[in-house]
């Protein structure tokens, strides 16, 4: 299960939590301009906008790299993640007439062509999203997507029904139920507030406010989905920083770490436990990826600026897992 956000000062900011219960060896990726992604049932992209992003990177059946991206953002400031969206994702058959990419295909195919969302949103008219395999090994995954550029949101869904695009205006993604729904539950918890509560209640009768935070009492704090979706909207919404970089930067991750996993909470049994693997915030407009991971809270920074963008081979940055002190004395 994972958390996805976005977050707007002066730059304009991409990222998410990565929870499940094993790491693949996923690591910070650059696909530069130049490097070719060969689709199953489409022509070849051989140049296209630089992507940076997190991926696990294996032979692809010409036995060249290709890199399975969870999320990443491309050179011109569009980002994009896939959520878990199990028991609702459905993926079609190739058809005439269409765009056919495979799941694992749609994040290159998007960031690799599109500088924005509206023209993302083009692109989305075009598409069939297929159930094409990437190997044995490796079934299709069931996703759903949020995109996003400072300009808004969108959460594309293909279920048994077609392909859905919804406009997300909280800029926020859980997993299920469909995005919708989520967005419909959030009418739960509009009695809500950062502020002291009124007394509606009986405003005859005295009831003392004996705490701060009083306001939020009934935001959930529990680790489902429609739990983390509305804790990560209310602390999204409700959040102040400074425009300056580290200030920004530390109150994204703030808001993520709101909702992450700790190991032992969400039982999946057989000693296995679901945990937030990784955060982390791209600052879309200067091509920066910040992570933190479950055992080092220490933030890291891959800049893709400081790499070869025309290229034709892939850029590994193996994640700093460990924790990471810093001793002051």
């Amino acid at each position: 299960m994972c958390t996805a956000i976005t977050y707007q000062k002066d730059s304009f900011y991409f990222g998410r939590n990565l929870d499940y219960d094993i790491s693949y060896g996923e690591a910070i990726t650059i696909a530069p301009r130049n490097f070719a992604f060969n689709f199953r049932d489409h022509e070849t992209m051989v140049s296209h906008y630089a992507i940076l992003g997190v991926a696990y990177t294996t032979a692809n059946q010409d036995g060249n790299d290709y890199p399975l991206f969870f999320d990443g953002v491309n050179e011109k400031g569009l980002g994009m993640a896939g959520l878990n969206f199990v028991g609702n994702a459905s993926y079609a058959t190739p058809v005439d007439n269409h765009d056919n990419i495979a799941q694992f295909e749609f994040i290159p195919w998007i960031l690799g062509q599109c500088a924005t969302l509206d023209e993302a949103k083009t692109l989305l008219q075009h598409i069939n999203l297929t159930n094409t395999a990437f190997s044995d090994d490796l079934p299709p995954a069931e996703l759903h997507w949020i995109i996003a550029d400072r300009s808004g949101s969108i959460v594309v869904e293909s279920t048994k029904s077609g392909l859905h695009v919804y406009d997300n205006p909280v800029g926020v993604l859980t997993n299920n139920p469909p995005f919708d729904k989520q967005l419909l539950q959030l009418s739960n918890y509009r009695h809500l507030s950062a502020k002291d509560p009124i007394n509606s209640f009986a405003p005859t009768l005295y009831l003392p406010i004996y705490s701060r935070g009083m306001g939020s009492i009934g935001l959930p704090g529990d680790l489902s989905s429609e739990g983390r979706f509305a804790k990560a909207t209310f602390t999204k919404l409700n959040s102040l920083s400074s425009a300056e970089e580290n200030s920004s930067v530390s109150q994204f991750f703030h808001i993520l770490h709101s909702v992450d996993q700790q190991r032992g909470c969400n039982d999946l049994g057989d000693d296995h436990y679901e945990i937030t693997i990784y955060s982390n915030c791209y600052n879309t407009d200067r091509g920066i990826c910040y992570y933190t991971t479950y055992d080092n809270h220490q933030i890291t920074a891959v800049d893709m600026n400081k790499t070869d963008l025309d290229a034709t081979a892939l850029t590994h940055y193996p994640i700093i897992s460990l924790e990471q002190i810093n001793y002051q004395n």
